[in-house]
């Protein structure tokens, strides 16, 4: 699996655009915009988001990139093992990521991001997530349909990628077996 940022190539790239291209077409440094992001009347994200584009015109990925620097978070996506800790405190539930990472590993190409709520993997674009549920079991959501296997079902308001339509629970390490194994090369061989 590829090291470094828990980003694809193509997702880097992307990240850089958007810093790039903030100061040429918007003709505001990066320290005007956060500048004026603190100005903000709201305190949650989504509504700063929202004021950012209603008052100053900035799309959702701008806005979000000038807010990461305005109000750092201590939950950050270019810290994944900090990330990782936080949300996988459940022994149970880890050792079901640690099988379904050893699962990914096999694979070529294979990028693991830690974000907030949920573990990533993807080639170009994310073919994979698991994210802990209570009890010690974990949810797996991939880039495959529900028809796929009698065992996925659709997703659930998991918060991953819109690309991820198959949904498996996992009560455990075991349950990562050869058909879960297929499931994720069937998915990367997707992305």
């Amino acid at each position: 699996m590829a090291a470094g940022s828990g980003l694809t190539e193509r997702q880097q790239k992307w990240f850089a655009s958007v810093q790039a291209s903030l100061e040429r077409d918007t003709g505001r440094t990066i320290d005007q915009w956060v500048a004026i992001a603190r100005t903000c009347p709201e305190t949650r994200p989504k509504a700063r988001e929202k004021w950012l584009k209603e008052h100053h015109g900035l799309g959702i990925n701008r806005a979000s990139y000038v807010l990461s620097q305005a109000f750092p978070s201590e939950d950050r996506w270019d810290q994944p093992e900090a990330l990782r800790a936080k949300l996988w405190t459940d022994p149970a539930s880890t050792a079901i990521l640690e099988e379904v990472e050893q699962a990914a590993g096999g694979l070529d190409g294979v990028v693991v991001g830690q974000r907030k709520g949920f573990t990533v993997f993807s080639r170009k674009v994310a073919f994979a997530a698991l994210r802990p549920l209570k009890g010690g079991k974990a949810a797996l959501g991939l880039a495959l349909t529900p028809d796929v296997d009698p065992r996925l079902t659709g997703p659930k308001n998991d918060g991953w990628s819109e690309r991820l339509k198959g949904r498996l629970e996992l009560a455990g390490p075991a349950e990562v077996d050869d058909t879960v194994r297929d499931l994720l090369r069937r998915a990367w061989e997707r992305s």
